[in-house]
């Protein structure tokens, strides 16, 4: 069977089509992503203006024109914090049905947390050790504490990238004192997740695709081979190099992130409150061993599926 997922995520519009086979295996045929921004001039207002919600159902159009094209046998369409949060959600959502023939599910954050699982330990080999498994989106950071069997805690904070850039506006660069302020507001947003890691104790952090897949394209484009991520799923960080890049992401302009192999021009921006993000985690929790899952919540949605 050949099944195509769209995840509607707040900056991008990520759609993967997969042939599923009767062993419970699937093989990606086909994946795009474009980039929407949706929650652009709105996000923290909980409100999709006027021209975001018309990017949205033009992307939308184009993707259902691809799933004719593969024939897929069947289509499943998930929104997530920007449709979840946005008072004129289901407004979209009406006009994603009526003008590009999808019908679209608005998933709460506690299942995006649970699909983000699936995906991830289908991309990387987990042990029976406890990871932390962390996905920034635009509009919410997904936590989760979890081994390869099963999930011990999870959840969703809206501290998504988009939302952390409009409230806090950093100046170009950004300064000392708007890296405290913003570590200061996520040290008081995430007290739940510290309570959880002292109950359950975690051997590393799983980036799960996103600002992580920028982040590991930065470093290997600098130093080493972009060669190095193609094929794989996973990817094991170096603390080094994530030291060397953070330091070079909070201290550039934008008019030089601009110029930064590795980095698209949709994360310019928001590659900055990410890597302060990270960079916290890894300090606050001690964290000795960093690895990507290129799988994430659309690799999920499959996984839970079969």
């Amino acid at each position: 069977m050949r099944i195509a997922i769209i995840d509607l995520g707040t900056n991008t519009f990520n759609l993967i089509i997969a042939e599923v086979f009767s062993n419970k295996r699937f093989k990606q045929i086909y994946e795009t992503k474009l980039p929407v921004m949706l929650g652009q001039g709105g996000i923290n207002n909980n409100y999709i203006v006027p021209g975001a919600l018309k990017r949205g159902i033009k992307t939308l159009k184009q993707y259902k024109k691809i799933t004719e094209k593969y024939r897929s046998d069947k289509l499943i369409a998930i929104a997530t914090s920007a449709i979840r949060e946005a008072s004129n959600g289901q407004d979209f959502i009406e006009k994603a049905k009526k003008q590009a023939g999808i019908a679209v599910e608005i998933i709460s954050g506690d299942r995006e947390a649970e699909l983000i699982y699936y995906g991830v330990r289908e991309g990387v080999k987990m042990s029976h050790r406890k990871s932390l498994i962390m996905d920034i989106g635009g509009g919410s950071t997904e936590l989760i504490i979890a081994d390869k069997n099963k999930i011990f805690w999870k959840k969703s904070f809206l501290l998504g990238a988009a939302r952390l850039l409009d409230k806090i506006k950093p100046s170009d660069p950004i300064s000392d004192q708007e890296i405290k302020r913003i570590e200061n507001y996520l040290l008081k947003e995430l007290l739940p997740l510290f309570s959880a890691v002292k109950k359950h104790p975690v051997a590393e952090l799983i980036g799960s695709s996103g600002s992580f897949e920028s982040l590991a394209e930065m470093i290997v484009c600098r130093f080493y081979s972009p060669s190095v991520l193609e094929g794989k799923t996973e990817y094991d960080f170096d603390l080094g190099d994530c030291s060397k890049i953070y330091k070079l992401i909070v201290k550039s302009t934008r008019a030089e992130r601009m110029k930064m192999k590795g980095l698209i021009k949709m994360r310019v921006d928001m590659i900055v409150v990410s890597a302060i993000f990270v960079n916290l985690i890894v300090r606050k929790l001690k964290i000795k061993k960093i690895r990507l899952s290129t799988y994430s919540l659309k690799e999920g949605v499959i996984v839970g599926m079969v």
